[in-house]
């Protein structure tokens, strides 16, 4: 277990450049594309012009050192909204601690949801619970409380899954808690960012070598960014957001 935790920070904590060409950061579209909407975060930009979302997540929401908050994808995200959607006021609050599980997230979600007041939450979770072997049933009861509370905040959720690493695929399962996850999403009409299957895009597509991250120290950061946007996208296309059509309604 001290292994996989230690190659779980490797991939989280790797340090580096933060660029990250437009090639490395394709995302098939089947990928981002949902049959529901972000309706809170469309109210909230044609009606006041600013969008506030809340991350929840662990350690691999971050990453380390004193600037690792702003090449970290909570602020990659904030960054490609605003490059995007000029004109609003977008603001991304990072609440993260480290191997934190789905059940502690949640029984900190309501203070979050009542400072941030937030029209979206993206709820990183299933790592660490994985990682100490929570029960896939208590894993789903908890996200079911998460997702009710966001919900009845007056929020929409994208749920976000595990990261992808083949080293840490030979060595923990986490196919269940990605399925509980997706039923999850499914039932409550929430969004789903399959980072899980986005990092397994990349690996395979040659995008980002990610067996060889224990030697690329400007990879983590890269991956952000590129996690960053995709997340973006998958935001303005679940809200119908057309920078074009915002601005000529102003």
């Amino acid at each position: 277990m001290t292994l996989i935790i230690a190659f779980l920070a490797t991939i989280a904590f790797i340090d580096g450049a933060s660029a990250a060409p437009a090639d490395e950061c394709e995302v098939p579209q089947s990928f981002l594309v949902s049959d529901n909407d972000l309706t809170h975060v469309i109210s909230e930009i044609s009606d006041h012009h600013r969008l506030t979302i809340s991350v929840v997540g662990s350690g691999s929401s971050s990453l380390p050192g004193p600037d690792g908050a702003q090449f970290a994808y909570p602020a990659r995200l904030e960054d490609t909204l605003k490059q995007r959607l000029p004109g609003n006021d977008i603001k991304v609050t990072a609440h993260v601690q480290l191997r934190e599980t789905t059940a502690e997230m949640t029984a900190d979600m309501g203070k979050i949801l009542a400072d941030d007041k937030p029209a979206l939450v993206i709820w990183q979770a299933g790592t660490a619970d994985a990682l100490k072997g929570v029960e896939p049933d208590d894993f789903r009861a908890s996200l079911d409380t998460g997702i009710g509370a966001i919900e009845a905040a007056g929020a929409n959720v994208i749920l976000m899954n595990m990261q992808y690493s083949p080293r840490i695929d030979t060595m923990l399962d986490v196919s269940t808690y990605a399925d509980v996850m997706h039923w999850a999403a499914q039932q409550h009409g929430a969004l789903l960012f399959d980072r899980l299957a986005i990092m397994r895009y990349w690996n395979d597509e040659g995008a980002f070598d990610l067996y060889a991250a224990t030697k690329n120290y400007d990879m983590a950061r890269r991956v952000h960014a590129c996690i960053g946007r995709a997340l973006a996208s998958q935001i303005i296309n679940a809200a119908h957001l057309d920078a074009e059509k915002l601005q000529t309604t102003r």
